[in-house]
């Protein structure tokens, strides 16, 4: 059977290396179109949105907010398409965050964005650096973004904090890193997660996989 063409749209709000998300995700599906993208027609078009974002959420949310990016992400959800958040992007989502003195971010998903903190130990008095860098493990539901993906696989994270959803219901995936915080989340067409799938090897690029082919249904 031959794949039907879709369209992806990669938003662009000048925060985050933008190249590498698309070139992942043309390599898992080069049958689809992948555009990056800061005009909202382009991506109100589209088959499938992606959000993501790296840097400080002040300076992501003042330019999601200037751009007019928070109402067209609920617009965009309400469709029913699918739509994945990515790193800050997650973060993003959320109704608040302990960065920069605190800031209120989009609100889209119930809980708040928390600080590791400073000179972070685990439970057993270890040492742990933060930003929370490199790969770790993540246990997962069953959502149909995991699928093939084993139990415990490792995902690439670079952060210094950490999401906690409101909403245990929505937790899709969980991490260990001196305390348990929520690596995705998902409601209806929308999942969102901490680590960065385009840097996680073959997990990653499964996920992504998953995501392309994905009804937005649970």
């Amino acid at each position: 059977m031959t794949p039907v063409k879709q369209t992806v749209a990669v938003i662009d709000y000048g925060m985050g290396n933008l190249h590498s998300v698309k070139s992942a995700l043309e390599h898992v599906a080069p049958e689809q179109t992948v555009v990056v993208t800061a005009d909202p027609a382009v991506v109100a078009a589209a088959d499938r949105v992606i959000f993501p974002g790296v840097g400080a959420i002040r300076d992501c949310m003042a330019e999601i907010k200037r751009l007019g990016f928070d109402k067209l992400l609920r617009e965009q959800i309400a469709t029913g398409k699918p739509v994945l958040g990515i790193c800050v992007g997650m973060q993003a989502l959320m109704d608040h965050s302990e960065e920069n003195s605190g800031v209120d971010c989009i609100g889209i998903l119930r809980g708040n964005v928390r600080f590791f903190g400073e000179n972070y130990h685990d439970a057993a008095g270890n040492h742990l650096k933060v930003p929370h860098m490199g790969w770790n493990q993540v246990q997962h539901n069953d959502h149909p973004l995991w699928a093939d993906i084993p139990q415990d696989s490792r995902f690439y994270f670079v952060h210094s904090f950490y999401v906690l959803s409101a909403d245990k219901s929505l937790v899709a995936a969980s991490c260990d890193y001196g305390v348990q915080f929520h690596a995705a989340l998902t409601r209806g067409n929308l999942f969102a997660v901490q680590f960065h799938p385009e840097k996680s090897h073959t997990a990653g690029l499964q996920l992504l996989k998953n995501f392309l082919h994905w009804d937005g249904k649970a």
